[in-house]
């Protein structure tokens, strides 16, 4: 594949697992799947686990890595305005769909937190690569949810969902809660999960945004789809720690495509 191209979402899922997957039968799945769970069957095996084994062996080690931050726009209203049957149904497609792209992309899912996803991305020789799967799988989640479930909600009355997403790049460690190898709770922790959620939480409905250290990873040609946001002083205050300067944000400039 030619690495000066934009990547489209059947071309994603190709460069980080080697599935062959175009756009149209990507959504098809999304969709069959979404249908399925709304008519009263769930087609979903489970979360992925692999995270959970990584940390397990890895406890106490350092990563370098890329984080992401899916969360679910106007999750209250939802809950508010849904009956519990049907607001379940909701959250567990979302958490199903975002938590598959994840995987497809070669990422670990963390954990799901209520209306949010947690996924990261630990850097390889390729960093650029690692990078670019991170940022496509946004991309992807944008598209599957605009154009694979939220067709198939309309259809049955549901109302269609928005998701915001934040990406950043550092060192994280991985904890274990407890001494118990098979059983204790494990986690990551560092300052890039929390600046992920940060930029996340800025971010618009429908909207990637990313840190200046995953945009300086970046594909020179990948980085032409961002563009530098300017964030109120009230809103973001949180400063690069080799520099001391304001950490920037970059907004992934949606062309009217978010597979394009």
């Amino acid at each position: 594949m030619d690495k000066t191209k934009s990547v489209g979402a059947s071309d994603m899922i190709r460069t980080a697992r080697g599935t062959v997957v175009d756009s149209d039968t990507l959504l098809k799945q999304v969709q069959t799947r979404i249908w399925t769970m709304l008519t009263g069957k769930s087609p979903y095996a489970g979360l992925p686990d692999d995270s959970d084994k990584f940390l397990r062996k890895n406890v106490f080690k350092k990563f370098n890595m890329l984080v992401l931050y899916v969360d679910l726009v106007g999750s209250t209203q939802l809950a508010l305005g849904l009956s519990v049957d049907k607001l379940a149904k909701i959250m567990n497609a979302f958490a199903q769909e975002m938590a598959n792209a994840i995987a497809a992309h070669g990422g670990l899912v963390l954990k799901v937190m209520g209306d949010g996803v947690i996924g990261y991305f630990v850097k390889n020789d390729r960093s650029f690569l690692t990078a670019d799967h991170a940022v496509s799988c946004a991309k992807s989640m944008l598209h599957v949810i605009q154009r694979g479930i939220n067709p198939i909600l309309s259809q049955y009355g549901y109302p269609e969902l928005q998701i915001r997403v934040g990406l950043d790049y550092g060192a994280n460690i991985a904890v274990m809660y407890g001494n118990d190898k098979d059983a204790s709770y494990v986690d990551l922790m560092g300052r890039s999960m929390n600046m992920a959620s940060k930029v996340q939480s800025v971010a618009r409905p429908d909207q990637i945004l990313i840190g200046q250290h995953v945009y300086e990873m970046l594909h020179p040609v990948t980085q032409k789809d961002f563009e530098e946001i300017s964030l109120e002083d009230a809103v973001w205050k949180y400063r690069a720690l080799d520099t001391g300067n304001l950490y920037k944000v970059y907004a992934h400039a949606n062309r009217g495509d978010a597979a394009q």
